[in-house]
């Protein structure tokens, strides 16, 4: 799978826009955390989610701001690690820490 980052407030609002015409997948890490990269190593092991979903990743320590912003869009509490699925600019799914799976996405595609 290949990640498109999110870095800055332009990023996210055009992935939030996004999210109007297909599913769009965010991905908050943290690279301290042990539990972030293992979410992150399993999701990238697991991913089988239809090509029409597109996948983001967000460095939340460099990009707390962008992080924020999401959490506040979302309406979500802000976790890490967190996946997010999102569509028409709601989230549809999230799961944190352990609780990270991509298949378990499929059912809200």
């Amino acid at each position: 799978m290949k990640w498109n980052t999110l870095e800055s407030m332009k990023d996210w609002t055009a992935a939030l826009e996004a999210s109007d015409e297909q599913p769009v997948v965010v991905f908050k890490h943290s690279n301290r955390c042990n539990i972030s990269r293992m979410a992150l190593k399993l999701t990238e092991q697991r991913w089988e989610l239809p090509a029409c979903v597109k996948p983001f990743l967000l460095d939340l320590l460099n990009h707390r701001t962008v992080s924020n912003a999401i959490s506040q869009d979302l309406e979500t509490e802000h976790q890490s690690p967190q996946l997010l699925l999102v569509r028409n600019g709601k989230t549809v799914h999230c799961a944190n820490h352990s609780n990270i799976d991509p298949v378990d996405l499929l059912p809200y595609l």
